[in-house]
């Protein structure tokens, strides 16, 4: 599996910006596995989905917005930097598109600051 396999638009108006006062009353698209439909329920009727057996997997992540737009320097090519966690002065990021971005290939986002790839993880991270 590859992180592109999860890459789509969305646009930003269906971007919450701040969490429901309600949490349980947040949206709930719920797709038909047979037909494709879909329908738009409240989060508290989870429950009428789920069988005995199944997994709910909760996900407690929070989102920084740290997507940053920069190009190679000997290209105008967009690259796509999404920072996922820093350590020290330096930033684990997902790059977009990453098989382009080898070791030290530096990526301009102004005349002032750039990015160099150090290093790629195993799950293809910079």
């Amino acid at each position: 599996m590859n992180t592109d396999d999860f890459d789509y638009e969305l646009d930003e108006k269906f971007i919450a910006q701040t969490p429901l006062d309600k949490r349980d009353e947040s949206k709930l698209m719920v797709m038909d596995r047979f037909n494709g439909n879909t329908e738009i329920k409240k989060f508290y009727n989870i429950i009428d989905y789920l069988n005995p057996g199944d997994v709910l997997v909760c996900n407690n992540t929070r989102v920084i917005p740290a997507r940053l737009f920069g190009h190679r320097p000997e290209k105008e090519e967009k690259i796509e930097v999404l920072l996922l966690q820093q350590t020290e002065d330096k930033w684990e990021c997902l790059v977009k598109p990453g098989k382009k971005m080898k070791l030290n290939q530096v990526i301009e986002f102004s005349d002032s600051v750039s990015a160099k790839v150090i290093d790629i993880t195993e799950d293809g991270s910079r």
